[in-house]
């Protein structure tokens, strides 16, 4: 399970933003933190929602598993 947990991202990671209808594609920085909002959806287990730099944005797990090392909560540096 992902939800709730935070990531260090290692490399420049794909990931889709809605605005309205829109889908648009943007990269997430290397470096940068997500937190994982949500586990997989039922009807795309692949999807999940995040949150980076204040913006709601969906990836995929597998992506955020692999490209990712978990960070605590007491680490704020790059927060995302």
């Amino acid at each position: 399970m992902l939800s709730g947990k935070r990531f260090r991202l290692q490399e420049e990671t794909i990931a889709i933003e809605t605005f309205g209808r829109k889908r648009l594609a943007t990269q997430v920085p290397a470096g940068s933190v997500v937190t994982v909002e949500s586990d997989p959806r039922p009807d795309d287990l692949r999807m999940v929602d995040v949150r980076w730099d204040g913006r709601k944005l969906v990836m995929f797990a597998d992506d955020i598993e692999k490209r990712g090392e978990q960070v605590a909560e007491a680490d704020d540096s790059n927060w995302g």
